[in-house]
Order: C-alpha cells, then sequence, then structure tokens
C-alpha cells in the first residue's frame, strides 16, 4: 500500500477505511440532536407552546400585584439633622477645628471628612442649600488655611 503512494494518500485511504465501518454500524437517531446527552422538555400543551398563547401577558408574570393608590401613604417627611441647621462660619469653624499646627495632609482629610458628612448629593432634597452652603464655607475654610501654610 505504502509502495507508489505518497504518505499522505496512504493515510487519507487508512483513515478512509477506518470510518467506513463506524458508518455502517451507526444509525444515527432522528430525535436526537448530536452531541446532546439528554432530551429536550417544552412546556408543551396539545403541540402548542403555552408561553406562545399569552404572548402579551408574559411580562406581567413577574410583576406583583400592585396596591391601590388610596392605600398608598406618603412618604414620611425628612427630618433636617442637627448639624445641618448650623450655617454659620463660625459654628462650622468649631467643627472643622482647624489649628495653626495642621498640614496640607490633615487639611485635606478634614476636608473629605466634612464633604462625607455634609455633602449635598448625601442629603434629602429639602435641606440640599443648607448642606451646599456648609461645604462652600468649609472649602472656603480650608482653601483659606492652605494659603497660610508656609511655603516649603
Amino acid at each position: 500500500m505504502l509502495f507508489g503512494q505518497s504518505v499522505f494518500q496512504s493515510v487519507l485511504e487508512r483513515l478512509t477505511a477506518e470510518e467506513e465501518p463506524a458508518e455502517e454500524t451507526q444509525a444515527p437517531a432522528a430525535h436526537r440532536v448530536s452531541g446532546l446527552a439528554t432530551g429536550l422538555a417544552f412546556d408543551v400543551m396539545a403541540g402548542i407552546s403555552v408561553a406562545s398563547q399569552r404572548i402579551g401577558e408574559a411580562y406581567f408574570d413577574n410583576l406583583g400585584s400592585e396596591p391601590a393608590a388610596e392605600e398608598a401613604s406618603p412618604p414620611p417627611e425628612p427630618i433636617m439633622p442637627d448639624h445641618l441647621a448650623r450655617i454659620a462660619p463660625e459654628e462650622i469653624a468649631a467643627e472643622l477645628a482647624i489649628a495653626a499646627a495642621d498640614t496640607q495632609q490633615t487639611l485635606n482629610e478634614k476636608r473629605r471628612a466634612f464633604a462625607r458628612a455634609n455633602h449635598p448629593d448625601g442629603v434629602a432634597e429639602p435641606f440640599r442649600d443648607n448642606a451646599n452652603r456648609r461645604m462652600m464655607i468649609a472649602n472656603l475654610l480650608i482653601d483659606e488655611a492652605m494659603r497660610r501654610l508656609p511655603q516649603r
């Protein structure tokens, strides 16, 4: 077999000879998908998918029952935290406790800590004006303290 043939031709003949008996003995099943070990299960009723019968309702299956409009109570009024009522510069300066010994790093830490507690995005809508005013005053005080730091 090898004489008078290239190596490729001899390998090709051997592969086709090995495949022929396998094809004769194995009859493919019409209801099986090649490579799929299990069958498929569908929600089928009389040959028609149940989901296809109620196309418009599929979205609403996942929604809960909506409460009646009269049963819904209005959300409670938010209560303003005590610190947002203090908007005088002296009160904010006392909260910041800026000292002569503060460095630029400690002033930046005080700015971040103050912003975490007082940023307008973190408070309820009715109190954002006070929070905004507190942040402006605090930033002004910290910037002024940084300008007074000795230049290196």
